[in-house]
């Protein structure tokens, strides 16, 4: 069954890397995040990053889609880590448990 969802649906997508994340899309748009900034991105403009070569990558390892259906829609399937904080992260690594 296929998922029906509006092009008009705005996900937050944050910036996880340690810099500046880019990308350009062929229809023209071009997005910059800032070191851990925000954005309201639109479902459809997501998809299509993830089709373009790196894209995939950009949405698994650097910006993260703050929205479990949302990713389930851009047949993400991240690792329960995707989802760790910044600071659940530094707890790992002191602690080798976020627990």
């Amino acid at each position: 069954m296929e998922q029906k969802i509006s092009t008009s649906n705005l996900v937050s997508v944050t910036n996880r890397n340690n810099g500046t994340t880019g990308y350009t899309l062929s229809n023209g748009i071009h997005r910059t995040f800032n070191l851990k900034e925000t954005k309201k991105i639109d479902l459809e403009e997501l998809r299509e990053l993830s089709t373009i070569p790196g894209g995939d990558f950009l949405l698994k390892n650097y910006l993260i889609i703050n929205d479990k259906s949302a990713l389930e829609y851009l047949e993400l399937n991240p690792e329960p880590e995707y989802f760790y904080t910044e600071e659940e992260i530094k707890t790992l690594l002191l602690s080798g448990s976020v627990d």
